[in-house]
C-alpha cells in the first residue's frame, strides 16, 4: 500500500498514528492509520484483508506514492507452520538455507522521482553496508531533498552493491546502487553452520540485531518521546525490526539521571552566583503544517506591499444587545451569540461597499469577488488553521455562529477537510481571546486584507463633552497596498466601526 493522492498541492504526508500493530490481521476497508498533511488529517483504509506489515513508522514523513505498508494473505498473530519449524530447525531446513544461489541478474536502482520541482537528492545515510544481503522492499537507505526525507526500499532480494556514497548529491534518475539478485533467501554464514541447532537460531538472531544499523536507533516517533522525557537511546533495548527503538520502547523507558560531576572550588577565585535550576533543552521536528505556515508568512512579507491601519470601536451597544438577547437566542437556536457573528456581518456589508478589500491578485490581473467567503483563523493543537465560511454575506447571525462552532470543533479535532480550508476572500482573526491589546496581522495570501480583533478593555472616552468609561476594542486592518489604497482601507475600517457601534444598521443594511 502506497501513500494515496490526497490533494492537488500536497506532495508529502506524516504518519500520525498506526491504529493497528505490525502483524495484526486487518479486514478490507478497515481504518489502519491516520495520515496528516500540512492542511488536514486523513484516514487510511486497508486495501484488502490480511496480515499487516508496517514499513513507515509513526512520525515518519513520506512522499505521496511511497510505500506505507504491505498486507499479506493469512491470519495475524497466530503461529504458522514456519514459525513452529523455526523453533526446532531440521537438517533439511539448514541445508535449504544454504542453497541460496545467484541468478546472474543485476538489478540497477536509480533515484526515483520524488516531487515535481525536485531535480536532485542527497544520500543521507545507508542503512545497509556494501555486500549485505537485502530483502525485497527492505529499507536500505535514507535520501533527502530540499523539501523532505524519504526512505529507499530495495527493488529485489540479493547482495547490495553501493554506487552513490553517503552525503553524495545526485540527480533524479541517476544510478544509486545495484542488487545482485539471489534466490533461496539469505546465505548462511560459516560460523552459523558449526553451531548447534538450538543455539544457532538464538545467537544468529541476536547477532543480526547487534550488527544491524537500526540497532539502538530510534524511530522519529520514539525520538520525539525520548526528547520530551530527556532520555538517551543508551540502555534502551529496541524491539523493532533490526533492534530499532519503537514508540512503545520509548514510552516504557524511564529517565535515569546521570550522576552529577563533582566540582572543585578554587579559593583564590572570587565566589560567583551559580544556577540551581535545570538547564535542559529539547528539539522537535517541525510539522508539515508549521513549515507551510512559516513559508507562507515569509512569502507574504516579502511579496506584498503590506500596511496596517487602526481604529477603535465602542463595544457597549453590541455588548448590551448580547446581554439582552443571548439567553433567548441560545434557547431558540441552540448556539451562543458571540462577537464573531457581529464582526462577520459588519465586514460583509463593508466588503460589498469597498470591493477592492475583497479582491485578490492573479498574475497581472485583479480579481473582484461578488461574494464573501470569510476565513476564520482558529488556533488548533496542530497550529493555526483558517477554515472558510462560504457566502457569509447571505447568512444570518444564527447560521454564522453555527458555522463558527462547527469549523472550530473540527479544527481542534484535526478533522477539517481540504475543501473547508480552500479559498476565502477575506480573513478575520481574533487575538483578543488570548489577551492581545493591539497587533498587525499578516495577510492570508492570496487575499488582500485581514481584520484583527483584540481584547475589550474599559477606557475613559469623551462623549458629548463628558468623560465616560466605555468598553473599547482596538481593531486593525492589514492590507495589500498594491490593490487597496489608503482611502479604501481607512473607509472600510471606519464603516465596520459604524456598523458595530450601531448594530441596528446591520439589521437594516444602512
Amino acid at each position: 500500500m502506497k501513500v494515496p493522492e490526497v490533494g492537488e498541492s500536497i506532495t508529502e504526508v506524516t504518519i500520525a498514528t498506526w491504529l493497528k500493530q505490525d502483524g495484526d490481521y486487518v479486514e478490507q476497508d478497515e481504518i489502519i492509520a491516520e495520515l496528516e498533511s500540512d492542511k488536514a488529517t486523513f484516514e487510511l483504509p486497508a486495501e484488502k484483508a490480511g496480515v499487516l506489515k508496517i514499513v513507515a513508522e509513526e512520525g515518519d514523513t513520506v512522499e505521496v506514492g511511497a510505500v506505507l505498508c504491505s498486507i499479506e494473505e493469512g491470519e495475524g498473530n497466530s503461529p504458522s507452520s514456519s514459525d513452529v519449524e523455526s523453533e526446532a530447525p531440521s537438517e533439511t531446513e539448514a541445508d535449504s538455507g544454504s542453497e541460496s544461489k545467484k541468478t546472474g541478474e543485476v538489478k540497477e536502482m536509480i533515484v526515483p522521482t520524488v516531487g515535481e520541482s525536485i531535480t536532485e537528492v542527497t544520500i543521507s545515510s545507508w542503512l545497509k553496508d556494501e555486500g549485505d544481503y537485502v530483502e525485497l522492499d527492505e529499507i536500505i537507505a535514507e535520501v533527502e531533498s530540499d523539501k523532505a526525507t524519504f526512505e529507499l526500499p530495495a527493488e529485489a532480494s540479493g547482495t547490495l552493491q553501493i554506487v552513490a556514497q553517503e552525503d553524495d548529491t545526485i540527480e533524479i534518475g541517476a544510478l544509486i546502487c545495484k542488487i545482485e539478485v539471489m534466490e533461496g533467501g539469505a546465505p548462511a554464514s560459516p560460523s552459523e553452520s558449526v553451531k548447534t541447532e538450538t543455539d544457532s537460531s538464538e545467537n544468529s538472531s541476536a547477532k543480526q540485531v547487534e550488527d544491524s544499523y537500526a540497532a539502538g536507533h530510534a524511530s522519529p516517533a520514539a525520538a520525539k518521546i525520548m526528547a520530551e522525557k530527556g532520555i538517551s537511546a543508551e540502555g534502551i533495548k529496541g524491539t523493532g525490526v533490526g533492534g530499532r527503538i519503537t514508540k512503545e520502547d520509548a514510552l516504557k523507558a524511564q529517565n535515569t539521571p546521570e550522576p552529577k560531576a563533582k566540582t572543585e572550588a578554587v579559593e583564590s577565585e572570587p565566589a560567583t552566583a551559580t544556577s540551581t535550576g535545570t538547564r535542559g533543552e529539547r528539539r522537535e521536528k517541525m510539522s508539515n503544517l508549521r513549515k507551510t505556515i512559516s513559508r507562507r508568512l515569509v512569502s507574504v512579507k516579502n511579496e506584498t506591499a503590506m500596511l496596517t491601519t487602526f481604529n477603535e470601536v465602542n463595544m457597549k451597544p453590541v455588548m448590551d444587545l448580547r446581554k439582552k438577547y443571548k439567553e433567548q437566542f441560545k434557547e431558540k437556536h441552540g448556539v451562543g451569540l458571540g462577537f464573531m457573528s457581529f464582526f462577520t456581518k459588519a465586514c460583509c456589508q463593508a466588503l460589498q461597499e469597498w470591493p477592492a478589500v475583497n479582491a485578490g491578485i492573479d498574475g497581472n490581473e485583479t480579481v473582484y469577488y461578488d461574494y464573501c467567503d470569510v476565513s476564520i483563523a482558529v488556533s488548533s493543537p496542530r497550529g493555526l488553521v483558517v477554515p472558510v465560511i462560504r457566502n457569509a454575506e447571505s447568512l444570518n447571525f444564527q447560521q454564522i455562529e453555527s458555522e463558527v462552532v462547527r469549523l472550530a470543533k473540527k479544527a481542534r479535532d484535526g478533522k477539517l477537510s481540504i475543501e473547508e480550508m480552500t479559498g476565502g476572500t477575506f480573513t478575520i482573526t481574533n487575538g483578543g481571546i488570548f489577551g492581545s491589546m493591539l497587533s498587525t496581522p499578516i495577510i492570508n495570501a492570496p487575499q488582500s486584507a485581514i481584520l484583527g480583533m483584540h481584547n475589550i478593555v474599559e477606557r475613559p472616552v469623551v462623549e458629548n463633552g463628558e468623560v465616560v468609561v466605555r468598553p473599547i476594542m482596538y481593531v486593525a486592518l492589514s492590507y495589500d497596498h498594491r490593490i487597496i489604497d489608503g482611502r479604501e482601507s481607512v473607509s472600510f475600517l471606519y464603516r465596520v466601526k459604524e456598523l458595530l457601534e450601531d448594530p441596528a444598521r446591520l439589521m437594516l443594511g444602512v
